[in-house]
């Protein structure tokens, strides 16, 4: 079912979901599904699996040369969605990235997920890598979220990308997009990064998904600017616990938040780890059943596979 009907169906409930990474090349599907195990008490209409872009290596030869190899760290975005679909017989989200695909194995991959029954996908343009300063896209590849939401509309017209095809079918997905509530740090403002929203949202996007944050009235300033600028599609807020005192550093320069004084000088006075645990979810609590009273759609949680925060934030607030 399309996220959006998972939203009208739910007649103004606020629904539960979360997100989580694929395994590690190598690994089973079982650190997946012990991931997700504890958080089907609530019900969750729909699980979101990330997908991270091919980075680098260099292996060193026996003469001494290094030579750099690409390397997939965690390749099986569209299989765990498939074993998602088929043992909790829920919907699974993939998210579609720009970097590390030709269009041609982007249109691929958008065929396989219509086989497998999949109707949502979340449209991203991706990090860049590691050893890249800047985002670099791929030769014959989308190099922004836009074009690569227009390839998915296209589908879902019967565009392909070859014209030999005979009687292509149309594709049915809903397609998600990122928002940006304390804006896009690659944006010069918040105004450009609304215009460059608005116009996803015109070419297709049916929902969007916001980073996360810890303003709830930054959320709500950003639903308020949308719904000004005819943008009138659901937002689902992004939502993590804080739950370590390293996240005071390495979540606002890795994603480029603000975290609100009152919350970073309660965790600063916090005597360990655990204290400082116990206060971020404490502060995600109050900030979900806030969320809960503006009429949030859904709330959705990164967990990066760690159910046990977001597990104690659920059964206080649903």
């Amino acid at each position: 079912m399309k996220i959006t009907d998972h939203i009208i169906n739910a007649k103004g409930k606020t629904l539960f979901s979360f997100e989580l990474l694929p395994p590690i090349k190598g690994q089973s599907i079982k650190g997946i599904f012990d991931a997700i195990d504890p958080l089907m008490e609530f019900n969750p209409p729909f699980i979101d699996v990330t997908y991270l872009r091919e980075d680098y290596i260099y292996k060193q030869h026996a003469n001494g040369l290094l030579e750099k190899v690409a390397y997939r760290k965690r390749p099986s975005t569209v299989a765990t969605c498939a074993a998602i679909m088929n043992k909790y017989k829920v919907d699974a989200v993939p998210h579609l990235i720009c970097g590390g695909f030709t269009k041609d194995e982007t249109e691929n991959a958008l065929i396989d997920l219509q086989f497998l029954g999949i109707d949502n996908v979340l449209v991203l343009r991706g990090d860049a890598r590691k050893s890249d300063n800047a985002f670099i896209p791929t030769p014959n590849g989308h190099a922004y979220a836009s074009e690569l939401l227009q390839h998915v509309v296209d589908m879902n017209n019967g565009k392909y990308l070859h014209d030999d095809m005979e009687s292509p079918e149309k594709t049915d997905f809903c397609i998600g997009v990122a928002g940006y509530p304390e804006k896009h740090f690659e944006s010069p403002n918040l105004d450009t990064d609304f215009r460059y929203l608005k116009h996803k949202v015109d070419t297709g996007a049916d929902f969007i998904v916001t980073q996360m944050f810890f303003d709830n009235q930054k959320y709500k300033a950003f639903v308020d600017k949308c719904r000004e600028n005819g943008i009138n599609v659901p937002i689902i807020p992004g939502l993590k616990p804080i739950t370590s005192s390293k996240q005071l550093i390495s979540l606002p320069k890795i994603f480029h938040l603000d975290i609100p004084v009152e919350l970073s000088e309660a965790i600063q006075t916090c005597k360990s780890e655990k204290e400082v645990k116990e206060v971020g979810i404490e502060w995600m609590i109050n900030q979900c059943n806030e969320l809960k009273a503006m009429g949030a759609p859904v709330l959705h949680f990164y967990t990066m596979g760690n159910p046990e925060p977001t597990k104690r934030i659920a059964r206080a607030i649903f």
